[in-house]
Formats: structure tokens, sequence, C-alpha cells
């Protein structure tokens, strides 16, 4: 019998610094994932869009627990390259954060964003490059690598 493990995207990067550090940076958006990002970014509530020419995705934070966890959920999406360019809604980005002596780590997890899905290639390499080097360098050198095409 050959079953197959469906896993959820998943980073995790460590950084130097307090938590609430990395929380603030998260928040963040258009410092390290798209440079023209619209709305509230910070707080429980909030909705914002980021957007990428023809694909965007509005998300709306559902959870925030300062320095410790924070949930995105997508209300609505346009990811014009696929077949389903609605493959995204009613997904979550969880992200976790916690202590690790001197240093933090942020552990993101794209729920719904599993490897059979026609995203998966694709968002994977997009989820490693903003997490693991533009998150990762505007915590550890003060700035990200967001998109900053329209």
């Amino acid at each position: 019998m050959n079953t197959t493990i469906q896993t959820d995207y998943h980073a995790s990067i460590v950084v130097p610094g307090a938590s609430r550090r990395a929380a603030e940076a998260i928040s963040q958006v258009s410092s390290w994932w798209k440079e023209n990002t619209t709305g509230d970014t910070k707080k429980t509530g909030d909705v914002f869009l980021v957007p990428f020419g023809e694909t965007w995705v509005r998300f709306k934070i559902t959870e925030n627990v300062p320095g410790k966890r924070i949930r995105w959920f997508v209300l609505d999406c346009n990811l014009h390259w696929l077949n389903n360019n609605k493959e995204w809604n009613d997904t979550e980005i969880l992200w976790e954060i916690s202590s690790v002596g001197d240093s933090t780590r942020i552990d993101m997890t794209h729920i719904g964003l599993v490897p059979d899905i026609e995203c998966f290639e694709d968002c994977n390499k997009g989820w490693n490059h903003f997490i693991k080097v533009s998150l990762y360098k505007l915590l550890t050198e003060g700035r990200g690598e967001p998109d900053r095409k329209s």
C-alpha cells in the first residue's frame, strides 16, 4: 500500500535578537515581500493586499499574539498564471515565533499549500526566497529584498 503524506509548505529561520523584533519585521510586509503592499499589516482584524501585477492576494490577520504567533487568512486571490486562479483562497499563513537563547526562531507554514496543487513548485521557490533570504536579511542586515515590480 502506497500512501502519500500531504505536507504544507514550511520554512524556518533563526535570527539574532528578541522575538518581538521578529514579529515587527514580519508585519513590515512591504520591506521583505512586496514593496507596494496596501492596507494595515499589524493587528488582528487588519486586511491587506499584496499585488504582483495581475496576481494579487488579500489577507486578513486573524490572530496576533505579540512575539509568539501571527496568522493570516487568505480572503481572496488572483493567481493569474494558474488554471485555478483562486488556489490560495481559504489557506492560511501561520507564523510561529520562539526564543532560542539570544536568538529567535521563526517558523512559517502556509497551511493548504501542499505538493499536489498546481502552485506548489513555483510558490515553494517564491516563499523560500522571501522568507529565507529577504525576511532573514531584513532581520540581520536591516534591509530585505522585497519584490519591486508593479
